[in-house]
């Protein structure tokens, strides 16, 4: 069971899982909306202690939360959460609003898996809601009104640990290649990949169509991916990662040196692929992969 879900499951939500349920579009089809803002309830819940370590609360009892409010105790400075499933790593303490008592919290020991809004929103809208347009390290106090997380008022401080991109973000790369595949991109970041009319090669091909601005990655690194791959021959999508949750995959050959940020194009026949992506396949295939950050997480179990 995933650490993230041990304080809501003692609210009698079901255990997260990072694989399946969230979706690659913006909130609302806009970058960052609004997020929740608070109805006063920051004046009723004390908070003490630095991010990233569990937080000392102290509620004036019983709390009363008409509607999902959230305030920033911390505003952090790194990467916003924009997307649904963008990488993520929240600590989650949770407290019963009417005893005060806390009734479940993550370990903020740097334990807790890597999570996506559309996997917490799966489970409790209201909280997908309330993280939304957070940064990384920030920290949160959020109520959530009876029936959105159990059935009375409960209140939450949740401390943002890890944002990763939702998508390549760099310096665009000129690549003078004639008879490889060409990348188009929708506005959200999506790749289309355009197989040209030419002989496939017979080894493998990379390029850096975007060079992202973040660390390189090392043989022994594993990458938070997003990727799309296409079948050489048939022109069709063999497997892609942007309706779902971010790829989680080893630093391959053709992956290793690129930067966080970066986009790439892997032209892989059939006989490399196995030491190139871990991705089996029966045909060349042309494979765009954007890396939006280095996994130190835990595997998910």
């Amino acid at each position: 069971m995933r650490k993230t879900a041990a304080a809501l499951t003692a609210l009698g939500l079901a255990a997260l899982v990072l694989t399946g349920c969230s979706t690659g579009s913006s909130f609302a089809g806009q970058s960052c909306p609004t997020q929740p803002r608070s109805h006063g309830l920051e004046s009723s819940v004390t908070v003490k202690g630095e991010v990233g370590k569990a937080p000392t609360v102290t509620l004036a009892t019983p709390m009363k939360v008409d509607k999902l409010s959230v305030d920033d105790l911390v505003t952090g400075k790194g990467t916003a959460i924009t997307t649904k499933n963008q990488p993520i790593v929240v600590d989650i303490a949770l407290y019963d609003g009417r005893t005060g008592q806390q009734v479940g919290a993550t370990g903020f020991d740097g334990s807790t898996q890597l999570s996506d809004i559309g996997t917490l929103a799966a489970q409790a809208p209201a909280l997908g809601d309330a993280l939304q347009c957070a940064t990384q390290g920030s920290r949160l106090l959020v109520g959530f009104p009876a029936g959105a997380v159990s059935s009375g008022a409960a209140v939450a401080v949740i401390d943002v640990q890890t944002v990763m991109l939702p998508r390549a973000e760099g310096a665009l790369q000129y690549n003078d290649a004639l008879g490889l595949p060409t990348v188009v991109r929708a506005p959200d970041g999506r790749p289309g990949i355009i197989i040209p009319d030419a002989k496939k090669p017979t080894k493998q091909v990379t390029q850096t169509l975007i060079r992202g601005e973040g660390p390189k990655l090392t043989e022994k690194d594993v990458a938070r991916v997003q990727f799309t791959s296409v079948d050489w021959d048939t022109r069709k999508v063999v497997n892609s990662t942007w309706d779902s949750s971010a790829g989680r995959i080893p630093a391959a050959a053709g992956l290793v040196g690129q930067t966080v940020g970066s986009q790439v194009l892997l032209v892989i026949p059939p006989q490399d692929a196995s030491q190139s992506t871990g991705t089996d396949g029966n045909g060349t295939q042309a494979i765009v992969v954007d890396i939006l950050g280095i996994d130190t997480t835990p595997a998910t179990q």
